[in-house]
């Protein structure tokens, strides 16, 4: 296992819920490290490319339309970079199985999803799958000086012509 991220979004149900306190005590318990984290509204395009491996199946629209707050009607998620001893495991294991139904009522899922009528999985959360993917999502999700450690490899690039919205004086 050894020392490993892995990225955890409170999804719009949860934020709408108002279960981001309740969640991030139960992640406490694995006693692993948050070393970045953000309030953010999900653009369709981020949400395409997280969900790149899904996008052959039937719910890929739904799921689209759910992690961009379609759903229930606000945009925003808290997304999490966890850090740790076997942080990819610890944080699965206490969100539970995908499917609510299935994942033991004391974990996350167990106690706050449910399956929505049209079949999608209201689970609340997102956590990484395995450190492939935890790489992969966390480059999607962080730019590298939002994260508190170096956790890849970076090079610095000059942009010209950025605009970029700041606050007015």
């Amino acid at each position: 296992m050894g020392m490993e991220p892995t990225l955890v979004i409170i999804k719009p149900d949860g934020l709408k819920k108002s279960l981001t306190g309740d969640i991030l005590s139960r992640l406490s318990e694995t006693k692993l490290k948050i070393i970045a984290a953000k309030i953010m509204k999900v653009p369709k395009e981020l949400a395409e490319k997280h969900y790149q491996h899904l996008s052959k199946e039937p719910f890929f629209e739904e799921l689209i339309r759910y992690i961009t707050g379609k759903i229930h009607g606000e945009n925003r998620v808290m997304a999490m970079v966890y850090y740790g001893e076997g942080a990819i495991s610890k944080i699965r294991e206490i969100a539970g199985a995908t499917n609510p139904e299935e994942a033991n009522p004391v974990s996350i899922r167990g106690a706050y999803g449910r399956i929505l009528t049209s079949g999608i999985f209201e689970n609340v959360i997102h956590a990484s799958s395995s450190q492939d993917e935890a790489e992969r999502e966390i480059k999607l999700w962080f730019e590298p000086d939002e994260i508190v450690m170096d956790l890849y490899p970076t090079e610095e690039k000059v942009f010209e012509k950025v605009i970029k919205r700041v606050w007015k004086e």
